[in-house]
Parts: C-alpha cells; structure tokens; sequence
C-alpha cells in the first residue's frame, strides 16, 4: 500500500540490457553489425525513462549499459588520430557487437526450449480461443513491447484516464489475482481493455507490472500481429 505520488513497486526486470538493446535493433530493422550507434542510444535512453515512469527500479547493469553506450558514440563522434593516418582503427562497437551475436545464440536456443516444451504441454481445444483462427499472423511480444505498449496507450488516452485519488491505494498481489480471475473467464484478452475500464493511471501501471510478473512466472504470454500493434495476453497452457 502506498500514496499514489510515492508509489513504487520493486520488481526484478527478467531481460537485460542486452536483451533490450537486440529488441532495438530488430523493431529498428538496422544491421548488428553496423549499429547505428546515436539512434540507438537514443531509444535506448528513451526505453529507460519508459520503465522509470513506471517505478520499476532498474538495475545497474541497464545503467551501465547506456554508459557505455555513450562512451560508444562518444568515441564514433571523435576525429581520426592523426598519429594513425594509414592505419585501420578498430570499430568501438566491436566488442558491443560480440557480446550481442552471443547473447542473440544463448537467447534463440532458449527459445527453442521453451516453445518445444509449450507445444509438449498445449492442451488447446479446437476453438476454444477466440484468437485461434489468425494465431500463425501473432508474434511472441516481449517485456519491452509491453512497456512501450503501456507509454503509447497512455499517451493516446490519457484524457481518458481519471483523476488521481488522493491516497489511493492498490496493491500487486490484487492486480495479480484479478488478472488470474479474468484468465478463468477468457483464455486471451486485449491489454487495451484496461483502458476501456478508465481506470486511474496507479491502477494502470500497477496492472501492467503484474502482467509482468505473470509473464516472468510463465502463467501468461504477449502476443501481438506486428509491432507496436495492441499487446494481446493469453493464458499459458498447463497440464491441469
């Protein structure tokens, strides 16, 4: 419980930044081997702000991150050494780039686990889900796709949104059993049907950090038909 100005959840972000960065470069369709380094540093501070704005405490290895990302840019922004004319400088973003390949590698064989085991364990039925007839046009949505959902609903709807209550209180533990109670009705759900609720912006931001914490605990997972599309959320399958 907490006033509404001074509302803070802490909630362990489960990518990193290196998963953030790799979901730049795919939204932004550029190269990882020519990173356009200002443009992306720029998105990348911008997606830090995002999660600031709502009260997920970043830890330091994001941080470090756009420092050095800055430093990056910094050094792609100097001049030539003319003590070296003749001679082929090293890429600063090489190292960034290594680290990038490894961890797309180690992400994609993940990947592959997990939907192996997800298809193992599907126990839909033949239309159950109202979704099922575009399912193969649906792509899987990740934490940041959901953050940057969340900013671009509530900028485009924030008229909408009511009026902070003084010392309005709501906790994660009621979003996350009002979120599991809904999932026992329907199996998939709009991420913007919050909004048709015009719920207050406390209400809203704590619902979209209980969808986080769902996700993290493989209860529910993202989906949308392209991005920056609607985030549609659905119920993991189970073995029950």
């Amino acid at each position: 419980m907490a006033e509404t100005q001074d509302y803070k959840v802490q909630l362990e972000i489960f990518e990193g930044p290196l998963d953030l960065l790799l979901h730049l470069i795919r939204t932004q369709e550029v190269d990882i081997y020519d990173i356009p380094i200002a443009r992306i540093t720029e998105q990348y501070l911008r997606y830090l702000q995002m999660m600031q704005d709502l009260s997920i405490n970043l830890a330091g290895e994001f941080l470090l991150m756009a420092a050095t990302l800055i430093y990056i840019k910094s050094r792609m922004l100097l001049p030539p050494d003319p003590a070296q004319e003749g001679e082929e400088s090293e890429d600063p973003r090489k190292d960034l780039v290594q680290q990038l390949l490894e961890h797309e590698k180690f992400k994609n064989a993940a990947q592959l686990l997990y939907e192996r085991e997800t298809v193992e364990l599907s126990v839909w039925a033949r239309g159950e889900n109202e979704f099922a007839g575009d399912e193969q046009e649906m792509v899987t949505a990740n934490v940041f796709d959901l953050v940057k959902a969340f900013h671009v609903i509530v900028e485009r709807y924030k008229d909408q949104i009511v009026m902070e209550v003084t010392r309005e209180h709501v906790t994660l533990e009621e979003k996350l059993a009002e979120i599991r109670k809904l999932l026992t009705v329907r199996k998939d759900f709009y991420f913007s049907m919050f909004l048709e609720r015009k719920i207050s912006r406390l209400h809203l931001v704590v619902t979209v950090l209980a969808l986080l914490e769902l996700v993290k605990r493989h209860e529910v997972r993202l989906f949308q038909k392209g991005i920056f599309e609607d985030i549609r959320i659905r119920a993991c399958p189970t073995t029950n």
